[in-house]
């Protein structure tokens, strides 16, 4: 279990969705992009998993778009599914389970699996394992989708896309006191090029592997099984 990441989302979690809208400019058009990766019927009665589901942000997006869905919302963080439970009600269409992304057992015939910015907490080795389990877990021509951060493919471009990311947040306002709050976040990140993740999904036997959505750290990748 990562500890120290438990215990940054266990303390941000109250705020964790305000600061999101804040701290991450176009992100309508990110999660819009994410739901548009589902092409499933509206009335489809999808089985769906969200893994490191957070406050349920993008569950309650799945679930608004699809009302047949039922939902698996999965978080290292015990305060963060509090605030999804919340957020969603308990029983009925969703189900919360506290796991660690790291060699967490994935239930299997899904439609699909979604996940928003937490993938990149994780290692590359173990991104890499997390996306061959992730594939294990769906159905044929199940559906994947990573709304995630991402590191630029080099370190001048990484430079240039954080610094442009900066200027951003700081035009919506965001001050000092907030940004080093987001700065100790930052800490437990480890993003991968989004060229790697496209390539590791080919890798663990994703079909349609594509990007959906880029700007400057941010992109929504994935593929079918």
């Amino acid at each position: 279990m990562i500890i120290a990441n438990e215990q940054i989302f266990d303390a941000t979690a109250r705020d964790y969705d305000q600061g999101r809208r804040r701290l991450l400019p176009g992100i309508d058009e990110f999660y819009g992009a994410a739901i548009g990766f589902l092409k499933f019927e509206t009335v489809a009665p999808l089985r769906v998993l969200d893994i490191g589901a957070g406050t349920g942000l993008l569950s309650a997006m799945v679930a608004a778009s699809f009302p047949r869905a039922r939902i698996t919302l999965s978080d290292i963080s015990g305060e963060m599914l509090t605030v999804a439970r919340e957020r969603l009600g308990e029983g009925g269409r969703f189900e919360f389970v506290a796991a660690d992304m790291i060699g967490q057992a994935l239930p299997g015939n899904l439609d699909a699996v979604v996940s928003a910015l937490a993938i990149h907490h994780l290692g590359d080795g173990d991104k890499r394992d997390l996306y061959g389990r992730i594939h294990g877990a769906l159905k044929p021509g199940g559906v994947f989708i990573n709304a995630e951060q991402v590191r630029g493919g080099t370190a001048a471009a990484d430079a240039a896309n954080h610094d442009a990311w900066l200027a951003a947040v700081q035009d919506l306002g965001v001050g000092d006191v907030e940004l080093a709050q987001a700065r100790e976040r930052i800490k437990a990140d480890r993003p991968a090029t989004l060229d790697d993740q496209l390539r590791w999904l080919r890798e663990a036997g994703f079909k349609n592997v594509q990007c959906a959505y880029e700007d400057r750290m941010f992109a929504v990748f994935g593929g079918t099984a």
